[in-house]
């Protein structure tokens, strides 16, 4: 064989080589491509699936969450029917007489008994000092016996639960 020939022999050969080299390199690539594609579905789908599992997990949450508060009203109202009861029983009653009087006061320690049990307690007493958070100041007076900011009359009882106050109570505060 002639030197041109091998040369081009041997070009040949290498040409086929190089493209087997491409062919390799390229379903490497596709092999890559296709297994990154897998992957990248299957993390989509964990998403997807998790995302789906927190929605169900808030509405959960939001109905377990509706109950206990339906169930708290409940039992609060439960404690106060006897109260209600009470109540009614004393309107219908003659209100000259002094058992009339006398079942009017044990309504309203009927009544202070329950807010000591579910917790709610007072926030305003004279001689207090007036706390803008859970006081509400209606009237000022002028009174060199009381201190600066103190209540010096109580209007409207004002109550909380804990830290938080129910309602504000309507106070009149001095100098």
């Amino acid at each position: 064989m002639s030197e041109e020939t091998k040369q081009t022999a041997e070009a040949v050969e290498e040409t086929k080589t190089e493209k087997a080299e491409k062919k390799e390199k390229k379903s490497k690539k596709d092999a890559e491509i296709e297994k990154l594609k897998a992957e990248l579905e299957s993390k989509n789908d964990l998403l997807l699936r998790t995302a789906a599992e927190f929605d169900n997990f808030k509405k959960r949450t939001e109905r377990e969450r509706a109950s206990v508060a339906e169930y708290a009203k409940a039992n609060i109202i439960k404690q106060l029917l006897p109260i209600l009861d009470n109540i009614d029983r004393a309107a219908g009653a003659e209100k000259d007489t002094p058992e009339y009087i006398k079942g009017i006061e044990m309504i309203v320690k009927q009544f202070e008994s329950l807010t000591g049990v579910i917790g709610i307690a007072e926030v305003a007493k004279v001689g207090d000092t007036f706390d803008p958070n859970c006081h509400e100041a209606v009237m000022h007076i002028e009174d060199e016996n009381l201190g600066e900011n103190v209540i010096a009359q109580v209007l409207q009882k004002g109550y909380k639960i804990g830290d938080t106050v129910i309602r504000p109570a309507m106070v009149s505060v001095a100098n």
